[in-house]
């Protein structure tokens, strides 16, 4: 009976996958010599078969260093041999990155979302004319589109122009003007002729496809009838 074998549960873990059993048993015997002379001699052997695994990365830049910290991260950072490069510290390979802070926005009106107060900042810090003023309309028009969404039936123009004068902190009223927004029909048949169209160019694609399939099958259909005859 073979008393030789060995497990994977009986095996340490690999630090570097990527590397292999192999490279992390010669980093293992490595530490077992007795001699730096010896030691630096066989890492060096072994950087240079590390290499030879990833010659894509030859070209990259500080590729030896990489190699380098990537020698000790495999010996667990428990073996004294010479490097040619700053020795790698088990802190930083432990260090986490700081944790990003969540943007904690709330908008008053959710079904208009964060970019619509984005956008109504940027307005308010324009300079009263014509281009704010076609800014705002644009905007209107943007959040009664959006208000459609959650509502199909209809909105009165006085309530986005209320919604936005709200939101504006009272900088925009459109309600003093004497125009009125697209209509809702328009606004809705906007959103769906544009998935009508997407639908009927992925149906044409398919027609399209079967076209070909069966076009192919009456061919195969009419060669077996000729064979048989």
């Amino acid at each position: 009976m073979i008393s030789s074998l060995e497990y994977n549960t009986e095996r340490n873990q690999l630090n570097i996958p990527e590397y292999g059993r192999h490279i992390q048993k010669l980093i293992e015997h490595c530490k077992t010599l007795e001699t730096k002379e010896e030691r630096n001699r066989m890492a060096n052997a072994i950087i240079g078969v590390m290499g030879n695994l990833n010659p894509h990365l030859r070209d990259v830049a500080d590729f030896q260093h990489k190699l380098w910290d990537q020698f000790f991260v495999i010996a667990e950072f428990d073996l004294d041999v010479d490097s040619p490069y700053p020795l790698p510290k088990k802190e930083d390979l432990d260090a986490h990155p700081p944790r990003m802070p969540y943007p904690q926005k709330k908008p008053r009106y959710r079904f208009y979302g964060n970019n619509i107060q984005s956008m109504i900042n940027v307005a308010t810090s324009w300079e009263k004319g014509e281009k704010r003023e076609a800014l705002t309309f644009i905007i209107a028009n943007h959040m009664k589109k959006s208000f459609l969404n959650w509502n199909k039936d209809s909105v009165d123009d006085s309530v986005i122009f209320k919604h936005l004068f709200e939101l504006s902190e009272g900088e925009i009223n459109l309600a003093a003007k004497d125009e009125d927004l697209l209509a809702s029909k328009d606004l809705i048949y906007r959103n769906t002729s544009t998935r009508r169209d997407t639908t009927n160019n992925n149906n044409r694609g398919r027609s399209k496809k079967g076209g070909r399939s069966n076009g192919s099958n009456s061919n195969n259909n009419s060669n077996n009838r000729r064979r048989r005859n």
